[in-house]
């Protein structure tokens, strides 16, 4: 394919060039990331997708597959990034320095795929490799690769890469198996994380531009509408499949989140408050891009933005958008990058809102690659107009990659443990209050109490209706042999949320310790009819048996606990010692059968 921008880099370029932006590209993402292998497990979602997770932690097994392809975790149904983490534990067991290796390779993979599709497209090797540069280390890209729950981005991100680049072979000879080829790759792709149902509108700009199978379409200048309108009939049947996959996703996808409770109900997030903030994210999204600071795991959501926030984003985002469409003629790889870039993040951009954070880092490992194409082709186009351009070009990338490298590696070691990354979040974002109540967990677990309560506390004066930080306090509290007041806060926990699961196990332990075996097996039993695979709640019933001395129903209570979690050692404890007391009691029975012989 002909190269189609301003050759600017023509004295830079050959089979030598070639490797050495892979070298290249290798070394700054590798030395950026890989002071990962020695980061930690983070608490938070980490437990859900590795820590705590039984069918994770067992590693790949027959049930575990079959797991991952029926249920349903957090609101997600993504059951090739459960097969990932499986095959993990499977490889490297519970070292999470090895977890965040495979996250950096799959980025690393991701990396040199975006460079190759692109310069295949464009036949421009050093903006490709610019493009690609900046994809790979972006500081927004740092939650991606460096949290191992987030293994969805880097593996869907590779899929999304490997559907563009058959795609594209498709396009050059077009072949039934290059054409299935595509379709597998995108299947795997929504497998990993339903955001790629974009996918099919991007490989619709691409037949735009780079592409450039739009014949008669404005940026070749031809008159009359009747061949745009074929080409444009003809390539939408070509994708019908893709599009018919993408709905089939977007309908699973929005039945699990709302199934899960992760959808906000539109009571909280009205659908005006949620357009708003959609709006706004764009313009923060983009900001964010040009000046990262101030990142933060969690951006808790503001409520209904100023009337200005709304006019300035709204004025910025329609300004644009009419400037692309303006100049697509002259230059399509604006139109291209910006409409990638809106496109992109519909899924997340808030308009369906999932959770309580009015934004992520996350959700731009995609989106970004859009505007990354319209800043480093505008930049080509501006500097191909100056002679010896090439002796500012160098310099200006060379620039743009070291400010980054450096930024990059700094946000890398936030993440290095749950302490440090929630105590930055705390600090550069405004009524955090998940992230004081995980802080207040973190420091609980390492015996420092006091600072657990005050962040719990924080907690609580920011949200006084979040039943998760009541139920830390009453942990606390039932520690330190204050039952009754542990009590209250798991009671009060419950009344904000009555179907926690942890509130009623953890007041059935309560009621255990203080003598109450018939207050604290009805609480159990909440919480079986909460979770009917609650190994916690199986193993409270067990001892409540035993201490009622039904020793026998307390075996088969502890039985089932690590049926359905052979890793619970607290369930495999107390087994061993009931099944020791139930053998010294038919010992004993014998033997006063013998006697009485």
């Amino acid at each position: 394919m002909k190269p189609i921008g301003p050759k600017i880099f023509k004295p830079v370029s050959g089979r030598r060039a070639e490797f050495l932006i892979v070298f290249l590209l290798l070394l700054v993402t590798a030395v950026v990331f890989l002071q990962v292998r020695s980061h930690d497990f983070i608490g938070y979602d980490d437990d859900w997708y590795v820590t705590e997770n039984v069918q994770v932690r067992s590693g790949l097994t027959y049930q575990g597959i079959r797991w991952a392809f029926s249920s349903i975790v957090l609101g997600n149904w993504h059951p090739l990034t459960w097969l990932s983490h499986q095959l993990d534990v499977q490889l490297f067991g519970m070292h999470p320095g090895r977890h965040h290796l495979v996250n950096v390779l799959l980025h690393l993979m991701n990396t040199l795929l975006l460079y190759w599709v692109l310069k295949r497209m464009t036949g421009e090797m050093w903006p490709s490799c610019l493009v690609a540069a900046m994809f790979a280390i972006h500081p927004l890209h740092v939650e991606s690769v460096a949290w191992i729950a987030e293994r969805k981005d880097v593996l869907s991100g590779f899929f999304w890469m490997a559907t563009m680049g058959c795609y594209v072979l498709y396009t050059e000879h077009p072949n039934k198996s290059r054409f299935l080829l595509t379709h597998m790759f995108f299947i795997m792709g929504l497998l990993s994380k339903p955001m790629l149902v974009t996918l099919p509108f991007v490989l619709l700009l691409l037949d735009y531009w780079p592409l450039k199978r739009f014949p008669g379409l404005p940026m070749d200048g031809a008159a009359g509408s009747s061949p745009r309108l074929q080409m444009l009939g003809f390539l939408l049947r070509e994708k019908i499949g893709l599009f018919t996959l993408s709905f089939a996703a977007c309908l699973v996808t929005f039945f699990s989140q709302s199934g899960g409770g992760n959808v906000g109900a539109m009571q909280v997030y009205p659908l005006t408050m949620r357009l708003a903030n959609a709006m706004v994210a764009y313009v923060g999204y983009m900001a964010k891009m040009l000046w990262p600071a101030k990142l933060a795991v969690l951006y808790p959501h503001p409520g209904m933005p100023s009337f200005w926030q709304i006019v300035g984003a709204g004025v910025l985002l329609i300004a644009v958008t009419l400037t692309a469409f303006k100049y697509a003629r002259r230059y399509p790889w604006l139109l291209v990058g910006w409409l990638w870039y809106l496109g992109t993040l519909v899924p997340v951009i808030g308009i369906v809102q999932v959770g309580v954070q009015s934004m992520a880092d996350r959700y731009t490992y995609i989106p970004l690659i859009g505007l990354f194409v319209a800043i480093v082709w505008g930049a080509v186009q501006v500097l191909s107009r100056y002679r010896r351009s090439i002796f500012l070009a160098i310099p200006a990338a060379a620039l743009v990659i070291l400010l980054m490298s450096v930024t990059t590696w700094h946000q890398v070691g936030r993440w290095s443990d749950s302490v440090s990354l929630f105590q930055h979040a705390i600090a550069v974002t405004d009524g955090n209050y998940i992230m004081h109540n995980n802080l207040g967990y973190e420091f609980n677990a390492q015996g420092k109490t006091k600072e657990a309560l005050a962040h719990y506390s924080a907690a609580l004066a920011v949200e006084p209706g979040f039943p998760d930080a009541y139920l830390n306090i009453g942990v606390i509290l039932a520690s330190q042999g204050r039952f009754e007041a542990a009590v209250a806060k798991y009671n009060e926990a419950l009344r904000i949320k009555p179907d926690f699961l942890k509130a009623h196990i953890n007041l059935g332990n309560v009621r255990l310790r203080q003598g109450r075996t018939s207050a604290a097996y009805w609480h159990y039993l909440d919480a079986l009819r909460i979770n009917t695979a609650s190994a916690e709640a199986y193993n409270g019933l067990g001892s409540a048996m035993a201490v009622a001395g039904k020793y026998e129903k307390a075996v088969k209570y502890f039985r089932i606990a690590l049926q359905n979690d052979p890793g619970h050692v607290i369930a495999r404890d107390n087994l061993d010692k009931t099944l020791v007391v139930l053998e010294k009691q038919q010992v004993e029975s014998e033997g006063e059968g013998r006697v009485q012989k």
